[in-house]
């Protein structure tokens, strides 16, 4: 796997996991204004030349996601070091990309992660469904909105969608929920 970050080297993950080493590991921090690539608003991700293409790194991207006070950013360990790379992106850097229809509905995000759907915490901005979790701003995917466009109704002007056999207005908000 190639790095996140221009000036770095080294394959990713090579070598023995931190918790095994003795000796205290280098950080390298890069500032987003560094990063050679992006999240656009619809979850893919770009350099500055294209949209990456490649599934493995598009994946594993998605997959190394953290956040912390200083907003998101990709975690690589290398041998020797570790890398955080904070990087732009255009709406938010969390994703639905699939809907899991059980006995609940839960949410496959782009990290990863599995969350139940919560329709109160549902709403729309502009054309774009999301949902509040932990604080942050999940965007659906058209993916995503293809999995559960038999759930969603409109009516009189307002959107609802049915789980459990209830319906709940989904609100409807203009202001920025970053």
């Amino acid at each position: 796997m190639v790095p996140f970050h221009k000036n770095t080297a080294g394959p990713a993950l090579w070598g023995r996991p931190p918790y095994l080493m003795k000796e205290k590991i280098k950080e390298i921090v890069v500032p987003r204004e560094d990063a050679v690539f992006w999240l656009d608003g619809n979850g893919f991700w770009h350099n500055r030349e294209e949209k990456f293409t490649h599934r493995k790194i598009i994946n594993y991207f998605h997959s190394s996601i953290r956040k912390d006070k200083k907003g998101y950013y990709l975690f690589q360990v290398h041998p020797g070091y570790r890398e955080k790379v904070y990087f732009p992106y255009e709406d938010t850097a969390l994703f639905v990309f699939e809907v899991v229809r059980d006995d609940e509905l839960i949410l496959v995000l782009n990290t990863g992660k599995r969350i139940k759907l919560e329709p109160s915490k549902m709403f729309i901005k502009g054309d774009s469904l999301y949902m509040e979790a932990g604080g942050e701003r999940i965007k659906f995917t058209e993916q995503a909105l293809v999995r559960i466009a038999d759930l969603i109704e409109e009516k009189d002007g307002r959107c609802f969608i049915r789980v459990g056999g209830q319906e709940h207005r989904i609100k409807e908000t203009k202001s920025p929920q970053r």
